[in-house]
């Protein structure tokens, strides 16, 4: 285990020349705020700041913090995009509780982001202005040796499917695994811990609040985790992970720890040749079965990545439901929560009944019996144990016609610019 450990630390670990590129495209925008005599500072965030982020990994989070005095009831985004203009940097206005920007120069992704330079958690205005506090914080906790376990636990958690709180993941932020890593001391030790998990979990490393269970607002206490932030008390830090990647990580931990394998570490892009192969593997597993394959190439919607994402998770979970609800059997599927550009259902080819039955009322609900029979009048209706039922032709007699009608509804065209549908025949 420690020699797999071991290698893939140093296979993740950044070059760090990168960091001069990012302190002159940040000299250059103080230079700017300096010469319109503005009161504020740009700074490194995120993982950048924290030397925590991983090889090939650019997506770096720039904070512009404003004085707090005098930029208190100030639009900050406007100002921060004057700034941006006369520094000559050509970036794009994102949308959100205050508005930022996004700007890619080469391989490296910045996201320049207005917030108030504030020490006390009472006083910020926005959750981004809590932040850089965030950083300060894990800095003073880290050590080369921590960051090393950080990084080795943020490809475990990619690589898993479970690392990242945004709303169509619902997994460990880069924050949550900072402070797990401070509280258990390394990686091994955090996966051996999370096998003694139950929820709800509560871990409260400054020790901020007597019981975090009635301190803590309900709800800030619906995930399974409930971590104190260290400079936030009165935020739980792990109040987007959901009960699925809670259990996910316990269960890839628990394998990992039985077998260990360089594999939990190799993220696993979902394109055309890793669906065919989870495919084919699936067929291995069920010679008995005859199994479909079903692929959607789709070009996502332009918009916030955290929106983006939303929207394909609920297409996503739409064509679930309706797989289910017209007697289709999913063995496997999945979606592609990096690049959005596939989703896929593995599903049993069998030969389904020509009608269904479908329950109606009892006899004694009058009125809604007689509703049923007037939405039903043209159809097959009978009386079976003092209920009725109504017999009638299946709609859908294989999932691909399913899928094919519901990639044209406005509710699925509403979330998706372009679908193409493609047969395991076809792939």
């Amino acid at each position: 285990m420690e020699k797999i450990i071991s290698k893939v630390k140093k296979e993740i670990e950044p070059n760090l020349k990168i960091m001069k590129k990012i302190d002159l495209f940040a000299e250059k925008i103080n230079k700017t705020i300096k010469n319109l005599n503005i009161k504020a500072e740009c700074i490194k965030g995120g993982s950048i700041a924290k030397k925590t982020f991983l090889k090939d990994d650019h997506d770096i989070d720039l904070f512009v913090r404003f004085d707090s005095v005098e930029y208190k009831d100030k639009k900050l985004s406007d100002i921060l995009e004057n700034i941006i203009e006369k520094a000559k940097i050509k970036a794009v206005r994102v949308h959100g509780s205050r508005d930022y920007f996004q700007y890619q120069d080469n391989k490296l992704f910045y996201e320049i982001v207005p917030v108030l330079k504030v020490n006390d958690y009472k006083k910020a205005l926005n959750v981004t202005d809590m932040s850089p506090l965030h950083v300060e914080w894990v800095n003073k906790n880290l050590n080369k040796k921590l960051r090393d376990e950080i990084r080795v636990t943020k490809q475990f958690c990619k690589s898993t499917g479970v690392y990242g709180a945004e709303s169509y993941i619902n997994g460990f932020s880069g924050h949550m695994v900072d402070i797990l890593i401070v509280y258990y001391g390394s990686f091994v030790k955090l996966l051996k811990n999370s096998l003694k998990w139950k929820a709800k979990v509560i871990i409260d490393i400054e020790k901020h609040l007597k019981n975090p269970l009635k301190e803590l607002n309900e709800a800030k206490l619906q995930s399974p985790m409930v971590i104190v932030d260290p400079v936030q008390p009165d935020r739980n830090a792990a109040s987007a992970l959901s009960m699925e990647k809670f259990d996910l990580f316990k269960e890839k931990a628990r394998q990992f720890l039985e077998k260990p394998s360089e594999d939990f570490f190799k993220i696993k892009k979902i394109d055309r040749d890793y669906i065919i192969n989870i495919f084919r593997e699936t067929k291995k597993s069920m010679p008995a079965k005859n199994i479909k394959l079903i692929a959607l190439k789709i070009i996502p919607l332009e918009g916030k990545r955290d929106v983006v994402g939303s929207k394909i998770l609920k297409v996503f979970d739409y064509i679930n439901m309706n797989m289910d609800k017209n007697d289709f059997d999913v063995i496997k599927s999945g979606w592609d929560t990096n690049s959005f550009q596939w989703i896929y259902f593995i599903t049993e080819d069998k030969e389904l009944s020509e009608y269904v039955i479908i329950k109606g009322p009892p006899v004694n609900e009058k009125e809604h019996c007689e509703n049923f029979r007037k939405t039903h009048s043209s159809e097959e209706i009978f009386i079976k144990d003092n209920r009725m039922f109504l017999k009638t032709k299946r709609k859908y007699m294989n999932p691909e016609e399913l899928i094919e009608n519901l990639i044209n509804t406005p509710y699925f065209k509403n979330k998706i610019k372009k679908t193409e549908f493609i047969l395991n025949d076809k792939i």
